[in-house]
């Protein structure tokens, strides 16, 4: 598989759960995660259980219907970008959001080895509160 194809598994699977297992197979054991500040869950994180824990469980279980749709993806040797939009509604507040946002994603010998988050965090911030 290209890299472009290995980032495109991640979210093009069938499932949430296919989509998750993708990611799995194809990260690197120490891959740095990063969330862009002003969103809900910034911060860096080092390897898959640390991002399970502190972005995906809270996604699933924070939010209704929180999905990520690509829109375009651009690759340039190591670097995948997919650029689309953020959609879902906060539990606690029943406020749905839509942002735009870009992933950054790096490989290494089709691993993933880091991924960067750039996002429009004001709609998400706006969802947060009452």
């Amino acid at each position: 598989m290209t890299n472009l194809e290995i980032v495109k598994s991640t979210y093009e699977g069938k499932t949430s759960e296919e989509n998750g297992a993708n990611l799995a197979k194809y990260v690197a054991k120490d891959i740095k995660w990063t969330e862009a500040k002003g969103f809900p869950y910034a911060g860096t994180y080092i390897g898959l259980e640390e991002i399970a824990k502190n972005v995906f469980d809270r996604l699933g279980s924070e939010w209704i219907n929180y999905t990520f749709t690509p829109d375009t993806y651009v690759a340039d040797g190591n670097i995948v970008v997919a650029i689309g939009t953020y959609t879902g509604t906060y539990k606690k507040t029943n406020k749905a959001f839509s942002a735009r946002v870009a992933h950054f994603w790096t490989l290494e010998k089709r691993k993933i080895v880091s991924f960067e988050q750039i996002v429009d965090s004001k709609t998400v911030a706006e969802a947060l509160n009452n």
